[in-house]
């Protein structure tokens, strides 16, 4: 399987807009989506980019039906994997995973069914299973999130570091970031686990702020994780001394941006409308001669003043 890493939104603009000629058979091509519910923000984000996804794709081509359905675990993602192919007898799968592990073998039983099969964001535990594989780049989030505040603090100064969930998303983006300060004189006073919520963010950064009488920066890696920041270091009226960058793309700190908050001068990317590419592409296999198989991984684009409004979605609820 070669690998592609590249922008796509250009490249799915132009696929779809040659397909719109495409003539088409008379039954209907059936893509389903399988994605976790909106269990928190950036699920939510998701499930938004999902269905403005279906309508748009419905609205040009007729003769496509997405089916979005979302799950509250692994085993009712299974279950609705069996329903998809079993009773809407789908052409296509478009799956982000709930978790890896258990959801392996019901995507594989899906390709061994004979569809399509496209898997976003968190990667099966057996390699080779899907068509086509979406997602961000998390070393690159860590390490673009590096370089800002290697460029922003003169390469010295005292930071802290909020981390998500121990998985091997955070680690990547943790050690790539690591990586990035090396052979700099900033100093990591500590890190720790939020587990990407904003409770979670504003408890241990209200211990950071309570151990450490200087800080210049706080990586929160995730933008929940930074908006519990953000109520901790103004309820101690420290603003003035810091700043934070997080990650993901939230509108309301997309929002901040957009003004020139200057405790959030930017932000980087990892888009839940990746669910959105990844329908694109998989449309594109049945609209187009193009060739889509293959690995497509997103920048983690900086989000500054200048470009901010290209991702502010504020109807989205992330």
């Amino acid at each position: 399987m070669k690998t592609f890493t590249k922008y796509l939104g250009a490249a799915c603009v132009l696929g779809l807009g040659l397909a719109s000629t495409t003539a088409f058979a008379a039954d209907k091509i059936k893509i389903g989506v399988s994605i976790p519910a909106a269990t928190h923000g950036w699920a939510g984000g998701l499930n938004w980019h999902a269905a403005q996804a279906e309508k748009r794709i419905e609205a040009t081509y007729p003769n496509i039906d997405v089916i979005v359905v979302s799950a509250n675990g692994a085993s009712e993602q299974a279950n609705d994997l069996e329903d998809l192919v079993s009773v809407q007898n789908i052409d296509a799968l478009v799956v982000l995973p709930f978790e890896s592990d258990p959801l392996t073998v019901p995507v594989q039983q899906v390709k061994q069914a004979g569809k399509f099969v496209t898997v976003v964001d968190r990667g099966l535990s057996l390699p080779g299973i899907e068509d086509v594989y979406v997602a961000g780049n998390n070393p690159e989030l860590g390490r673009v999130s590096g370089e800002y505040i290697r460029e922003r603090l003169s390469d010295q100064g005292k930071i802290v570091v909020l981390r998500g969930i121990p998985t091997t998303v955070d680690t990547e983006r943790v050690d790539a970031f690591v990586d990035t300060l090396d052979g700099s004189k900033i100093e990591i006073l500590d890190m720790k686990h939020a587990n990407w919520n904003r409770d979670d963010g504003y408890e241990v950064m209200q211990d950071f702020l309570s151990r450490f009488p200087k800080i210049d920066a706080v990586w929160a890696q995730d933008d929940d994780i930074a908006l519990g920041v953000i109520e901790a270091v103004k309820q101690a009226d420290r603003t003035d001394e810091m700043f934070i960058v997080g990650g993901a793309g939230m509108k309301d700190i997309i929002k901040r941006v957009m003004d020139g908050d200057k405790l959030t001068p930017i932000d980087v990317l990892y888009p839940p409308a990746m669910i959105a590419t990844a329908i694109d592409i998989t449309v594109m296999k049945f609209t187009s001669n193009a060739p889509v198989e293959g690995r497509y991984i997103l920048g983690a684009t900086v989000v500054t003043q200048d470009n901010a409004e290209n991702f502010y979605f504020p109807d989205s609820p992330f």
